[in-house]
């Protein structure tokens, strides 16, 4: 059993892997991509079973080689398993939008994007409402031109793509890599003056599929608190 649970973790971990390399140098699509890693999930699963039945036969028996199989197995096969269940916890939790913004009503738009479309509004507004009530319009006490600067430096720190840089606009769109699949999402930062102070709406939206499975929305609130929390520093002596 311990043995089993070891041959299952390693396959595990083997099917994601191949499931993320084979996307990525463009072996086979994201259908093909995310069924292999539907398939590791499935022998995550039956790993750490396989691997803590047979931990506790082999403590139980006084076999001492079942024991480091089953630790193995069972620590293979568990961050698959974990991985498995946020996907599917996330795509169950968050709403069926991928297109997120701090301003519903006159969303920031895409210009420089390969295929720009504008906001979905309407229903896919509502959602993001009651899904993410927090985020807004986040207004900073700095200048236009400071706000657009730390933003840029944030959008560099974060590893995103900068696409376009319009500073006499105050806009910035770039482009945001997931680290294991290299999943593609696309950001527009606006940047407005308002009686000396700055108004910063973000947008954020996924170029695969019709769920985000709350990423943009995550995306925006971190780099909205990345960006108030360098403004505050910026205005103390």
């Amino acid at each position: 059993m311990a043995l089993l649970g070891f041959i299952c973790g390693l396959g595990a971990i083997a099917a994601l892997a191949a499931s993320a390399v084979g996307y990525r140098l463009a072996w086979w699509p994201v259908t093909t991509a995310l069924s292999l890693a539907e398939y590791g999930a499935y022998a995550a699963a039956l790993g750490v079973a396989l691997s803590l039945v047979g931990l506790i036969s082999a403590s139980r028996r006084c076999v001492r080689r079942g024991v480091p199989l089953g630790l193995l197995g069972f620590v293979a096969a568990v961050p698959v398993l974990a991985m498995a269940v946020r996907w599917e916890y996330a795509t169950r939790h968050y709403p069926p939008i991928n297109d997120i913004s701090t301003d519903t009503d006159d969303p920031p738009i895409f210009w420089d994007m390969p295929n720009p479309s504008e906001y979905p509004g309407g229903r896919a507004a509502e959602l993001q409402h009651v899904a993410y009530p927090d985020l807004g319009t986040l207004l900073l006490s700095i200048t236009r031109e400071r706000a657009f600067t730390l933003a840029r430096e944030i959008a560099q720190d974060n590893g995103w793509e900068i696409v376009a840089e319009a500073p006499d606009e105050g806009r910035i769109e770039a482009v945001a890599t997931s680290p294991i699949y290299g999943f593609k999402d696309e950001v527009v930062i606006r940047i407005e003056s308002a009686e000396g102070k700055a108004e910063v709406d973000l947008r954020s939206r996924s170029r695969l599929g019709r769920i985000d499975r709350g990423v943009n929305a995550a995306r925006i609130r971190d780099f909205c608190a990345q960006l108030r929390e360098r403004a505050s520093e910026d205005r103390q002596p």
